[in-house]
């Protein structure tokens, strides 16, 4: 059964080079969340991303996160995708993890769409056998066809997304991290996605979904968890929370 606990949770990233040039201080600031400390070498800046965040989720939770731009909400998904490690505190999360922050993820553009819907799948967790069991499945989903034998840097945009969104939602995971709803393709084909992005959220034991959208959070989300400077500011359900940003945000 899927479990996360994070206890005082905190990531600090280290931005090298950076000091002294105050608009790439100010960037970093705003995008990357928390704030930027000083470190003993002035050729380094420190970002706390996520500052002793603290929750638990369990199975049927469906949790959105909202916040500003660089309220850590991509940060806290990246800990709970097991990309970033607590730099301080504690994260478990127990459970097969499929995040689809970034599709590409793994892929090698030297590597035909065989070769990387293998290799993809291993990231996900899948042994060699597992892996090449699923490429059925996303031949007739990608709808690819012979560009499958090629090499991925032939590819054009929309078909890249097309065989990673096919290979990151071949795998039902126990916990599901998402960052905003995907659209992909065509219309034809983002119904098509859109679909069987829908079957994988009812099908996850625990969703984490980070958007921009209130009507989002409000369709799939039973919790709401607000970030705000990398801390996490109130926990509750969407009406409750959604309600307590926007009067924050318009003051």
């Amino acid at each position: 059964m899927a479990h996360i606990v994070l206890d005082q949770a905190s990531v600090e990233l280290a931005v090298y080079n950076s000091r002294g040039r105050a608009l790439k201080s100010e960037i970093l600031r705003r995008t990357v969340g928390g704030g930027l400390q000083n470190d003993r070498d002035s050729s380094i800046q420190v970002v706390k991303a996520l500052n002793e965040v603290s929750f638990e989720a369990r199975d049927g939770d469906r949790i959105g996160l909202i916040g500003g731009n660089g309220a850590g909400k991509t940060t806290l998904l990246r800990v709970l995708s097991r990309v970033y490690p607590p730099t301080a505190g504690r994260a478990t999360v127990e459970g097969r993890v499929s995040s689809l922050i970034d599709l590409s993820m793994g892929m090698d553009t030297d590597a035909t769409g065989y070769d990387n819907i293998e290799m993809r799948g291993i990231m996900l967790g899948l042994d060699r056998k597992q892996a090449q069991a699923i490429i059925p499945d996303i031949e007739e989903f990608s709808e690819l066809g012979e560009f499958l034998s090629l090499p991925i840097r032939t590819y054009s945009s929309g078909m890249m997304l097309r065989l990673a969104f096919a290979v990151s939602t071949a795998v039902h995971p126990d916990i599901l991290i998402l960052d905003e709803i995907i659209g992909v393709g065509d219309a034809a084909f983002a119904a098509k996605a859109e679909k069987r992005l829908h079957s994988m959220i009812e099908k996850a034991s625990i969703m984490f979904l980070a958007s921009h959208d209130n009507k989002t959070i409000r369709r799939f989300c039973t919790r709401t968890l607000w970030m705000k400077s990398g801390r996490l500011v109130m926990d509750g359900t969407p009406d409750e929370v959604l309600s307590a940003y926007g009067e924050d945000i318009s003051r």
